[in-house]
C-alpha cells in the first residue's frame, strides 16, 4: 500500500508517504506536483465534494466527533463562492440573498486550495483520493479523548508523541531541521502525518457506509 497524506499550508503542500513500512516527507507547491508520484491511496485535509448551500452531514457528524472543539471543523464550502467572486464580502452578500449562511474568513483564505484538489479530483476519477480531518486520526489514537489545540506546546507534544507511537521515527526532526525554510508550520507537517495514516488504514468514515455524493459525483464523507 503506498499511502500518501497532505496537509495545506501558505506555499503550498506537505505530503507525507508512507510505503513498505518506509516514512518521507517533501513539500510542494500544487497538488499536481504533489500527486505526480505513484500512490495508492490518498487523504487530503481539505473539503471534498460540495453542495451548493454549504452544508454537509459529513462536516456535522465530524463536529459532533470532536465535541466540545466542534469549530475545529470548517463548514460552507460552496464551489460558486470561488467561481464567481474575488472578495468575501461579495461572496457573502450573494450567500444571504440565496438565504444562506456567510463564509467565514479562515475557509474564504482556502479557497484556492479547495478549488485546486476539486479540478484535480474532477479530473483524475479513478484515482482514490479521499477527505480526512487529522483531528478525528489524533482523537482516534488518542483513545477517542479530546486533545489540547494543535497550536499549543502541550497539543503539538501529544501529537508528536502519538505519531511517534505509529512509528513515525524522524518527527522530531520533520519539526526542526526539515521543515525550516519551507514555510510550513509545525501543525502542518503533524496534520500530514495523520492523514497519512488516514490513507494507510483508515478505521472509519462520517458518514459510515456509503456517502452522499454532490453534483458532480464526489463523495462528501471524511475518512480517519
Amino acid at each position: 500500500m503506498r499511502a500518501l497524506g497532505l496537509d495545506g499550508f501558505s506555499k503550498g503542500w506537505v505530503a507525507v508517504s508512507l510505503d513498505d513500512g518506509q516514512r518521507k516527507i517533501s513539500f510542494h507547491c500544487d497538488i499536481a506536483d504533489a500527486l505526480s508520484a505513484p500512490f495508492d491511496r490518498v487523504a487530503i485535509d481539505i473539503p471534498i465534494g460540495m453542495g451548493d448551500d454549504g452544508r454537509r452531514g459529513c462536516d456535522l457528524l465530524a463536529r459532533e466527533k470532536l465535541r466540545p472543539h466542534t469549530c475545529r471543523v470548517f463548514n460552507g464550502a460552496r464551489r460558486w463562492l470561488w467561481e464567481q467572486f474575488d472578495h468575501p464580502d461579495r461572496a457573502n452578500d450573494e450567500a444571504l440573498r440565496r438565504g444562506q449562511k456567510r463564509v467565514s474568513r479562515q475557509l474564504w483564505h482556502l479557497g484556492s486550495k479547495i478549488m485546486q484538489v476539486d479540478a484535480f479530483v474532477r479530473a483524475n476519477p479513478c484515482l482514490d483520493i479521499r477527505e480526512t480531518h487529522p483531528e478525528l486520526v489524533f482523537q482516534r489514537l488518542n483513545g477517542g479523548e479530546p486533545l489540547q489545540s494543535k497550536k499549543s506546546a502541550a497539543g503539538i507534544l501529544l501529537r508528536q508523541k502519538l505519531l511517534k507511537r505509529e512509528g513515525f521515527e524522524d518527527i522530531e526532526r520533520w519539526l526542526t531541521r526539515t521543515r525550516i525554510g519551507t514555510g510550513a508550520k509545525a501543525d502542518d507537517v503533524l496534520d500530514a502525518c495523520a492523514a497519512a495514516l488516514a490513507a494507510h488504514e483508515p478505521s472509519g468514515s462520517v458518514p459510515e457506509g456509503s456517502p452522499p455524493f454532490d453534483a458532480h459525483g464526489l463523495s462528501m464523507q471524511i475518512w480517519f
